[in-house]
């Protein structure tokens, strides 16, 4: 049987942070994480452009144009309390100066259900 579900305002609101980075800052940014008490994240390999539209290459000698660079993606979701130190330690943490350092996006998450468990929004994260 699952739980009586609480009302959405025992737990207070959600947020998911989602982060593309370059894949050698993962572990920095995992570890930054980590220190603020976040349990868990999704990290999904991904290739993609922004603003610096793909890289030219030399391969056997021949320049080439790569359109898609590898990033990764990261997901966590959080409490909202807890949603602006998240995003300024994947900042601080995935940061190089460079061009193609990523994007972080923050959005509102109505409900998450443990499969297991059957716990609800805060309770489930």
């Amino acid at each position: 049987m699952w739980p009586r579900l609480r009302n959405r305002e025992e737990d207070g609101p959600m947020k998911m942070i989602m982060a593309v980075i370059k894949p050698f800052k993962l572990d920095d940014v995992r570890e930054a994480l980590t220190a603020l008490g976040v349990q868990g994240l999704t990290v999904t390999e991904v290739k993609g452009f922004g603003r610096q539209k793909g890289q030219t290459e030399i391969y056997r000698g021949a320049e080439y144009q790569v359109s898609f660079l590898s990033k990764v993606k990261i997901e966590v979701a959080v409490p909202s309390d807890l949603a602006e130190a998240v995003v300024e330690a994947i900042s601080r943490s995935a940061v190089t100066g460079k061009i193609g350092d990523g994007k972080i996006f923050v959005l509102d998450i109505d409900r998450a259900v443990r499969i297991r468990t059957g716990e609800t929004d805060a309770a489930a994260l």
